[in-house]
């Protein structure tokens, strides 16, 4: 009986001796083919359903135009185009003429998570979304004259979303603030992970930091170097739901999805111990299938959190500002000095930290902005703000 040789196996000829050789070939082939054969398994007999198709999907796919074309989910984005799965297979895909040129009218574009339609390996359409995490543009930061409302979509049709935080030079419970606002925006439901737990032997304090902070949000220690704390987060991950994996570079988020994957799936470096920062190891954007069935879809690091836009984000992150706005003697308190003012009373009481207030106004301001710039032109906006300095710098000089 004859035996067929895998073709990843085959014999090749060993290198002249005296040239020197980067790895074997053969195990550089042998290794590249498991990769594939990994790749292959993970969506070996997978359903759309397993993969978060329901009737929300159905219904809306029969309301399409598109409704005779294959439905399939965006699992990864490229340069050159999109992965998708269609219960089958992975294969790429591309985007079609016309929706190319419909979502530079406001039409939506897959994004990672999204279901689409597709026609001969080309995307025709992309179905409503239950929800969508997104971030206004980036490169603005510090420049408020250039805030845009453009939004940046990260991933759709998600069930929680893990803020990764890293328990070194990386903590920052300001901008785990900043996350959970943007989370919320988007409809989504956050879970804070702070990641490299044993950094620290004290790591109870950020703990209850974190949970002052995020109120009624879920709060998990965790190393994910040494799969420490890992089974906590199997509950999120049950058959059919994705995760979305938030936070800088450096964190451990490709750590965290290799060890719940079980191999070494996303690539990974360490944080430079020069400047305590990670560099952008992922560049993709991928949704990863675990073995438990949940699905994971990793991004790569963000530098600025950047809102698109106020859908009550703020407001879920600091509901005791809000119980006290409520009780200043005006409606429209600034909280900066008028009288009566409930939130400058808790903040003089001790009751309200003042970094905490300072986050909250920063938060407000930058929508406020964001706000006026949908309606107004730049230019314009600027005029206004300037006009206004002027005229308190004025006040200010005539009450001295």
């Amino acid at each position: 009986m004859l035996h067929r040789r895998h073709p990843c196996r085959e014999e090749k000829d060993p290198a002249p001796k005296g040239i020197m050789t980067f790895g074997e070939p053969q195990a550089i082939e042998e290794s590249i083919c498991i990769r594939k054969e990994q790749k292959a398994m993970e969506w070996n007999n997978i359903t759309l359903e397993d993969m978060g198709w329901n009737e929300f999907f159905a219904k809306n796919l029969e309301k399409s135009a598109n409704r005779a074309h294959r439905p399939v989910r965006v699992t990864g984005v490229r340069r050159s185009g999109f992965i998708v799965f269609d219960g089958n297979d992975e294969y790429q895909a591309t985007v079609s003429g016309r929706l190319l040129h419909d979502s530079s009218t406001g039409a939506l574009f897959p994004a990672a998570g999204d279901w689409v339609t597709v026609r001969e390996n080309v995307i025709t359409g992309v179905l409503p979304r239950r929800n969508a995490l997104s971030r206004g543009a980036s490169g603005n930061r510090g420049k408020l004259v250039t805030l845009s409302v453009e939004e940046q979509v990260i991933a759709t049709n998600i069930d929680t979303v893990f803020i990764v935080s890293g328990l070194d030079r990386d903590y920052n419970i300001r901008r785990i603030e900043r996350y959970l606002a943007l989370v919320y925006n988007s409809g989504c439901s956050p879970v804070v992970l702070l990641n490299k737990a044993d950094l620290h032997p004290d790591v109870e304090r950020f703990v209850e930091e974190v949970e002052s902070a995020a109120v009624g949000v879920p709060v998990h220690l965790l190393s994910a170097r040494d799969s420490v704390g890992l089974e906590a987060l199997e509950r999120y991950l049950a058959p059919g739901k994705t995760v979305a994996l938030v936070g800088s570079s450096g964190v451990g988020k490709s750590t965290l999805v290799n060890r719940m994957k079980g191999e070494a799936r996303q690539t990974t470096k360490q944080v430079s111990e020069s400047h305590g920062k990670g560099v952008h190891t992922t560049t993709s954007r991928d949704l990863i299938r675990l073995p438990g069935g949940g699905m994971i879809i990793d991004n790569p690091g963000i530098r600025e959190i950047a809102f698109p836009n106020d859908d009550g984000g703020i407001d879920a992150v600091f509901p005791e500002i809000e119980a006290w706005s409520r009780e200043c003697r005006f409606s429209d308190c600034s909280h900066q000095h008028e009288p009566g003012c409930m939130v400058r009373e808790a903040i003089r009481s001790g009751k309200l930290p003042f970094d905490r207030f300072e986050s909250y106004l920063k938060m407000k301001r930058e929508l406020h902005y964001l706000s006026q710039r949908a309606q107004k032109s730049a230019s314009r906006v600027e005029k206004e703000r300037w006009k206004e300095i002027s005229l308190k710098t004025r006040k200010y000089k005539n009450d001295r």
